[in-house]
């Protein structure tokens, strides 16, 4: 842990308080600037974009993960025929490696020759195909249904694994109590889920707003920076303009917004132990 983790956790540290470049990197000595960086990226336009891309496509995708996992989840809770089948086939899109996930999505996305538009097409949604990933008005859309894809599985499993554990002797007092499925399903299986919802949402979160093969393999942070996210800001200061300290910094801000959220997460499972 100290060698893997916190080792690099303060390398960055104080990386990101250095004038690293090409010129400096060979340096024994280099500068130190203290929070000079800090100062230069918070004047910079593309990092405020790139935190608002980020939380965009973050609470994008949570809203719909959450929404359909839950209602998948409702549904294999029942017992039927082929069930387990089917639910193992759902979480195929969390199996799948990430980077051929969005390679795969990526060439579905093509404008001409993509699926997605030709679906459209024969549907007659649109007449002309759309540049999915080359617009800057709908690639977001397309990171962000691409991502719901992935996550819908995780989601799924959890809330499962939770509806499980809600004894089925509270539906069936509802039910002689008078109590249709809805106000079954909203004052019981809602409020006895609340931990499970918070840690997937919590946990969503983590996962979900540390994201970088995705659109690095997709869009590159691109058209004009309308998917830039906080992780491919911080790869392209560093990589591709050879601003090592301020990636560094970017890559700070992104692990403190973190790790208040894994300090969340521990606060609420706390919690609910002590309840």
């Amino acid at each position: 842990m100290l060698f893997f983790i916190a080792y690099p956790i303060i390398s960055n540290i104080v990386l990101s308080m250095q004038e690293v470049t090409v010129m400096t990197l060979t340096m024994p000595n280099k500068p130190f600037i203290g929070l000079d960086n800090y100062f230069r990226l918070f004047k910079d336009d593309v990092l405020r974009l790139s935190i608002f891309n980020t939380l965009i496509f973050t609470l994008g995708s949570l809203i719909f993960q959450f929404i359909i996992g839950l209602l998948l989840a409702v549904f294999f809770n029942k017992e039927f025929s082929g069930a387990k089948q089917l639910r193992g086939l759902l979480i195929v899109p969390w199996m799948i490696p990430i980077t051929i996930t969005a390679l795969i999505f990526k060439f579905m996305f093509t404008s001409n020759v993509g699926v997605i538009n030709q679906i459209l097409i024969s549907l007659k949604i649109i007449s002309s195909p759309i540049d999915w990933l080359t617009s800057s008005k709908t690639a977001m859309s397309a990171l962000v249904m691409t991502n719901i894809w992935i996550g819908i599985p995780f989601n799924m499993i959890l809330l499962l694994v939770g509806l499980t554990t809600i004894p089925k002797e509270l539906y069936e007092s509802s039910s002689i109590d008078g109590a249709n499925k809805a106000q079954s399903f909203f004052n019981i299986t809602i409020p006895m889920l609340k931990p499970t919802i918070e840690s997937v949402l919590i946990l969503g979160f983590i996962y979900t707003f540390k994201v970088f093969d995705l659109v690095f393999v997709m869009t590159g942070g691109g058209p004009v920076n309308t998917t830039q996210v906080l992780s491919t800001y911080s790869y392209k200061l560093s990589f591709s303009l050879f601003k090592y300290s301020e990636g560094a910094a970017t890559a700070n801000i992104l692990f403190v917004i973190l790790l208040i959220a894994s300090l969340l997460y521990l606060k609420v499972t706390n919690t609910d132990k002590r309840a």
